[in-house]
């Protein structure tokens, strides 16, 4: 998968904005706030129907403007020519187009454009709640498997018509109960069946990005618990739901799903230094390109922001040599620091563009 040309009109700060890439690599250099991280996250906004760091579509409208418009025209090996459509006008629905056709819904494009983003909000991952953990695997897993999307749907709307039953200030029949519990247990058991594969798999992989960046000086792992693995979800339920009308929400299931972050034998959260924490989350994402890689029928675009924040020179060189490596395919860098990109386009060697970015501007 190859973005051959990007269109912006008043997405976050850029007003205006056309540029053509390469199909190797793509640098950003300029000051903080400038731009740089809008412009991934356009890129972004055309794989997963949504900002990487905003939910609130309009919201990343411009100041002053009324709408945003966001085009991509891929090339790619299966396809030839696709042209990715997303437009939004304030007070109304946004709408996604592939080849001018709108998508009845977004769900459906998801994976059509796999993409794997490092930025420094990763470290929600390992500072952050259990839901951040959960979302890591379920963005993998959903790129290639439209089945656990849908079960991923399905159930969270079981979950949320559940929790109003909980709330309820009058008497629930039980059989009421039982119908969402029921579509919570069949779904949420494909959930966590697929997540549990997807770990073991992940792994050694994530193990081996670990290894390479850090010359082997720790040893790192990811444990996956779930209310799933020691009984059927349909007898869990039920036998929470006297706990769970008292506090009104549900208290048991894949949503409380977690995904243990270690280095050595200790949770990294409690135990992790800055270079550390910072190249535990480099790893999981190169981990995560790779994965879909290897189980996907597309080679996924890379976008790295501002990635050797908090990083030894030793480290720093490690992922260098990775990035600019074969293993990849387009990738979109971004730092404030000339000279790291200078050092990855000496490694490189091969087609790239640079970019410079102020004030919204983007120039070649």
């Amino acid at each position: 998968m190859i973005l051959k040309r990007i269109s912006i009109l008043n997405y976050k700060n850029l007003e205006q904005v056309e540029l053509s890439f390469s199909p190797k690599l793509n640098c950003f250099f300029g000051q903080n706030g400038m731009g740089k991280t809008n412009l991934l996250d356009a890129i972004y906004f055309l794989s997963f129907c949504k900002s990487a760091g905003n939910p609130i579509d309009s919201q990343n409208i411009r100041h002053d403007s009324e709408f945003f418009v966001i085009q991509g025209f891929y090339e790619t090996a299966a396809c030839g020519q696709e042209e990715i459509y997303c437009g939004m006008k304030r007070r109304q629905k946004k709408q996604f187009k592939r080849n001018k056709k709108e998508y009845s819904r977004l769900s459906d494009h998801i994976g059509f454009i796999p993409l794997v983003m490092v930025s420094p909000a990763d470290a929600e991952l390992i500072s952050g709640g259990s839901d951040e953990r959960r979302r890591l695997m379920d963005v993998v897993i959903s790129q290639n498997d439209k089945e656990y999307l849908e079960a991923l749907i399905r159930y969270n709307k079981a979950l949320m018509q559940r929790n109003i039953l909980l709330k309820s200030e009058t008497p629930v029949e039980e059989e009421l109960f039982l119908v969402w519990e029921e579509m919570m247990a069949q779904t949420g058991t494909l959930i966590y069946q697929r997540r549990e594969a997807f770990i073991k798999a992940f792994i050694p992989i994530f193990q081996s990005f670990y290894a390479t960046i850090s010359q082997d000086k720790e040893q790192v792992s990811l444990n996956y618990t779930s209310h799933a693995r020691d009984a059927a979800l349909a007898e869990v339920l039920k036998e929470s739901r006297p706990k769970d009308v008292v506090v009104g929400y549900s208290l048991h299931g894949i949503h409380k799903d977690e995904l243990v972050m270690t280095l050595g034998d200790y949770p990294i959260k409690r135990e992790g230094s800055q270079g550390q924490n910072k190249t535990y989350l480099v790893a999981l994402k190169l981990a995560q390109f790779d994965f879909l890689k290897r189980t996907g029928n597309t080679t996924p675009l890379l976008l790295l922001d501002d990635i050797f924040d908090k990083l030894d020179a030793n480290r720093m060189e490690q992922i260098i040599k990775l990035v600019a490596g074969d293993r990849f395919g387009q990738i979109f860098i971004t730092d404030t620091n000339r000279e790291h990109l200078d050092r990855i386009l000496q490694q490189v060697g091969g087609d790239y563009k640079m970019f410079h970015v102020t004030d919204g501007a983007i120039t070649g």
